[in-house]
């Protein structure tokens, strides 16, 4: 364990110091990095026998594209001021500074291969965001699957660029999890996550523009669970068949999975 950990910690200080850049930070703030994402993309690596530097750089890359992704959806289309203007502008820049560093690291890298694969998967998430965010879903099913695509499409395109299928099912199935429990946290909290935005439009189409009344929050509530404990029995059914699985991931995935509180148990403590 005390070896993915350190690794971890090295792949993150050389993110945080190529993304550092101190104009930017002045008006918005330093991008999170996802280390969650940063430990699974590591516990990937580490089943495929590559040199060191060959698994950090990709780690490094791809987590640099994960954060010009998680930037730019920072970008809201509402009406600002000017100092908002401006940070929305600056937040814009970010990304694309983001998006520049990763295209910087794999040139150097000269792999092109690798470049084609991670494309195809920012193309895939940007395509499924469209999607997600213009409510085009037809169906729950559609839906879910667009958010594990978006999700997961890096893990899928690093995966089958280095044959290395084995995690894929568990990973895919794990961030969609941890995404509709924190799109369902939010929900509860008052907020309008996207998630929710399009089951409101699938599932209570005639009150988009009304106050929901406890029976339809629920409704809402008890669909996103739906897809929560699928997740989480095909969580249970990959981990079996993973017997390599490193410990701290292990715990990290027991960690989200107690984060989840079902339905029926927040309705009755919340008095909904």
């Amino acid at each position: 364990m005390l070896d993915i950990k350190v690794k971890m910690a090295d792949v993150k200080e050389q993110i945080e110091e190529k993304i550092r850049h101190p104009y930017l930070l002045k008006y918005i703030k330093s991008p999170i990095i996802d280390e969650d994402k940063l430990l699974l993309l590591i516990s990937i690596l580490e089943q495929v026998n590559l040199p060191e530097k060959k698994t950090k750089n990709y780690a490094i890359t791809t987590m640099l594209i994960q954060i010009a992704l998680d930037t730019h959806e920072l970008v809201s289309n509402q009406k600002l001021d000017p100092n908002q203007f401006k940070n929305r502008q600056l937040t814009v820049l970010a990304g694309v500074y983001y998006s520049g560093l990763y295209y910087k690291m794999l040139a150097e890298l000269d792999d092109v291969n690798m470049i084609r694969s991670l494309a195809t998967g920012i193309k895939e998430v940007n395509e499924q965001k469209i999607s997600v965010y213009q409510k085009e879903s037809e169906n729950i099913d559609a839906l879910m699957n667009s958010i594990k695509i978006i999700e997961y499409s890096l893990f899928d395109k690093i995966s089958t660029y280095l044959d290395d299928p084995n995690y894929c099912e568990f990973v895919s199935n794990l961030l969609l999890m941890k995404r509709l429990i924190a799109e369902k946290t939010l929900f509860l909290q008052g907020g309008s996550p996207v998630i929710f935005e399009s089951l409101k439009k699938l599932l209570l189409s005639d009150h988009m523009q009304t106050e929901l009344s406890s029976e339809q929050k629920h409704l809402l509530v008890l669909t996103c669970d739906r897809y929560i404990d699928s997740s989480y029995e095909n969580i249970q059914t990959c981990i079996s068949n993973l017997p390599n699985m490193n410990d701290l991931l292990i715990q990290r995935v027991q960690t989200i999975i107690k984060q989840h509180q079902p339905a029926e148990n927040i309705f009755v403590e919340e008095g909904f």
